[in-house]
């Protein structure tokens, strides 16, 4: 698979679940935002309701990091407002604070570079910057969940690096020291650490 960092988000139109309602949705609505696109595999699984409210339990962090949350999966939007109409507690995932977009047509994991043989998506996330262009990317197997504290750290990071200028160390999380990326400058931070 080839990354998609530093190109442009591939465009995408799309139907989707929007609170209990449907609404066609497009990356184009999101430019001059932060973008937390994430995959995962199918409606009414396992892992997949784990993830997906646990990005609802993080939306405003998201939503104060200038950042919109977008789920998308194979399924379509009959289906995702089916789910979000089971009880959490019975492996449903409630009513959710961010779109779910629907992929019958499998083109956007096509692009994204997620999509199996099988006809499913990997779980993909892709943080896209507000000039539209991918920052970061992260594509694993079925089998496990995302942490959602270390997206929102990977974001909150690129954020830094685009504002100040600086890089960000190994294990830096907000309020803590950068670094400038130059090869005297860049003393300042190890000499400190």
């Amino acid at each position: 698979m080839d990354t998609l960092v530093q190109k442009p988000a591939p465009e995408f139109k799309t139907n989707a679940l929007v609170g209990e309602d449907f609404k066609q949705i497009s990356l184009a609505d999101y430019k001059g935002k932060w973008v937390c696109l994430f995959f995962y595999p199918l409606d009414f699984t396992f892992v997949c309701p784990t993830e997906i409210t646990a990005f609802d339990n993080a939306y405003k962090a998201f939503k104060e990091a200038n950042c919109e949350v977008l789920g998308c999966s194979v399924d379509s939007r009959f289906s995702h407002l089916a789910w979000a109409k089971t009880p959490r507690k019975e492996g449903g995932i409630g009513k959710l604070q961010f779109p779910l977009l629907e992929d019958l047509t499998k083109e956007i994991g096509r692009k994204y570079g997620v999509l199996l043989e099988a006809g499913i998506t990997l779980r993909g996330l892709f943080l896209i910057n507000p000039q539209g262009v991918v920052q970061y990317q992260l594509v694993h197997d079925l089998g496990i969940g995302r942490n959602t504290d270390e997206v929102l750290r990977v974001l909150k990071a690129l954020q830094e690096v685009a504002k100040t200028g600086e890089v960000c160390p190994a294990n830096w999380e907000p309020g803590k020291k950068t670094m400038k990326p130059d090869p005297v400058k860049s003393k300042d931070y190890f000499q400190s650490a």
